[in-house]
């Protein structure tokens, strides 16, 4: 018999419990027991997408079920290296929140509806987190936690947000991890490897096969995990993949991007291959990558796609029109979510597949927003492609719902649909990190949307990296003066 789950303790005492979760976590301690699981994996979302936690016994598991895990707090307050950015033992951690002094514990409270059991580490149980302080209050820079309060206001107006997912990766064989003591650091050395193709057969069958020994881990891994795997694809780029999802409505399509890139990543190194959702490698003749976020809303009365026209010659519903011209409209300040990277603004191209300017077109890929469907069909939703596959999809996608809304709200005008969209006048995305985070520090809209607190917060953070990457000297400064002056 599998242990009888706890009562009384922490998700009791704060009401985070119900029937739901009871069942849920019913069933997850008799599947720990009869799948012969050691241990478990305790995961959150930071604020960089990337999945931080502790690994336990499952002998703990229905103890951790009540009563959650801790966790420092500053692991919120870090930078992609790891460094952390705010003055964590100062009064209110460094970001005004006494429950953070001190680098004082947070809780990871497991959401058992997000069990797996790892296909490629099969005595291993894996469960997604909540975060909350040891009071039982949200903490405000949980990213997951920020989203479903964004979901929430949205299916207060009747609606559900349906999210596909199409993320471009590379995928190199690896030569060297680089682990010598010379190589650690904040950040450590990046690994040397070598391509498995040399690209530039955009979906050719050869190249594909050519990469079946390497993906078929990865497919292994995504299909075991119960996603739901559309296709594995070569991309133009030389070691470039992309891998497609069907839909999922709400947190679950942030989730879902949140386990296919883990997955990924961990298949891949386990076979001897380096997986990278970094936008631009700096690997000679590489091709960005990108996230191409499929997305509609849905009534939740009906199931029916609110994006749907009423005739065929609809291209969008009026709630359409007026959430794309919202995606428009707060393109520049949202950007800092859907390319969080300074990295990322290297794949904004003229004349290419990626965006360089916000404008929308029917079923035209060098737009940033191309528009698929349209008429009557259900399956109308907006493809925007201004992302880039590091984003962290819970900001990703909250700030498109917020952009969106105040379209709806505003009840703005996307204008006509762009043909040629590198041709047509109409404003241009930011060029760079630094002036993506100038649009977000004065939206209004998206201020309003995600709260002032974290929109400082996150200036906070990505500023801090903008400053150690400008105090770097490059190996294209060097070229360029060292031996001229």
């Amino acid at each position: 018999m599998p242990p009888e789950l706890a009562v009384g303790g922490f998700v009791d005492r704060h009401g985070l419990g119900g029937p739901d979760r009871t069942e849920a976590t019913t069933s997850v301690l008799a599947a720990i027991q009869s799948q012969g699981v050691e241990i478990i994996r305790l995961s959150f979302v930071d604020q960089h997408g990337v999945l931080r936690g502790k690994t336990l016994a499952a002998s703990e598991a229905a103890r951790l079920m009540q009563d959650g895990c801790g966790a420092p707090s500053s692991l919120l307050l870090k930078d992609t290296a790891n460094r952390t950015v705010f003055a964590a033992y100062t009064q209110g951690g460094g970001v005004g929140r006494s429950e953070m002094q001190g680098a004082a514990d947070i809780l990871m409270v497991p959401d058992p509806s997000t069990f797996k059991i790892l296909p490629w580490a099969p005595h291993t149980g894996w469960l997604l987190c909540d975060l909350r302080f040891t009071s039982g209050a949200e903490v405000p820079f949980s990213t997951r936690d920020l989203f479903r309060r964004t979901v929430g206001q949205l299916s207060q107006r009747g609606y559900g947000f349906v999210a596909g997912a199409e993320l471009e990766f590379h995928l190199f064989r690896l030569k060297d991890p680089r682990l010598q003591p010379e190589d650690a650091g904040q950040p450590g050395a990046a690994p040397q490897v070598e391509l498995v193709n040399q690209g530039y057969q955009y979906l050719s069958e050869l190249r594909y096969d050519a990469l079946d020994q390497a993906l078929e881990p990865i497919r292994h891994a995504l299909e075991g995990l119960g996603l739901p795997l559309v296709s594995l694809e070569v991309e133009y780029g030389p070691s470039q993949c992309e891998i497609t999802f069907q839909p999922r409505e709400g947190v679950a399509a942030a989730d879902l991007v949140i386990l296919a890139r883990s997955a990924v990543k961990q298949a891949a190194a386990r076979h001897g291959y380096h997986a990278t959702f970094m936008c631009r490698p700096r690997i000679p003749h590489v091709v960005s990558s990108g996230w191409h976020l499929h997305q509609s809303l849905r009534h939740l009365a009906t199931g029916a796609n609110a994006f749907a026209g009423e005739t065929r010659q609809d291209i969008l519903s009026g709630l359409g029109r007026a959430y794309l011209a919202g995606l428009l409209a707060h393109a520049p300040a949202s950007t800092p979510f859907s390319t969080p990277t300074i990295n990322g603004y290297k794949r904004y191209r003229p004349y290419s597949n990626a965006p360089d300017r916000a404008i929308w077109g029917q079923d035209n890929r060098g737009a940033m927003v191309r528009v698929i469907g349209g008429g009557c069909s259900p399956a109308t939703r907006l493809e925007n492609r201004i992302g880039e596959p590091a984003a962290n999809p819970y900001l990703y996608m909250a700030t498109q719902i917020i952009s969106g809304l105040d379209g709806v709200d505003r009840d703005l005008d996307p204008g006509p649909s762009a043909d040629t969209p590198y041709e047509t006048a109409a404003p241009m995305l930011p060029r760079s990190l630094e002036e993506a985070l100038q649009a977000l520090d004065a939206s209004a809209c998206l201020r309003r949307g995600l709260g002032d607190d974290f929109v400082d917060y996150w200036l906070r953070l990505k500023r801090a990296e903008l400053d150690r990457f400008n105090a770097e000297v490059s190996d294209w400064e060097q070229r360029e003066y060292f031996s001229l002056f």
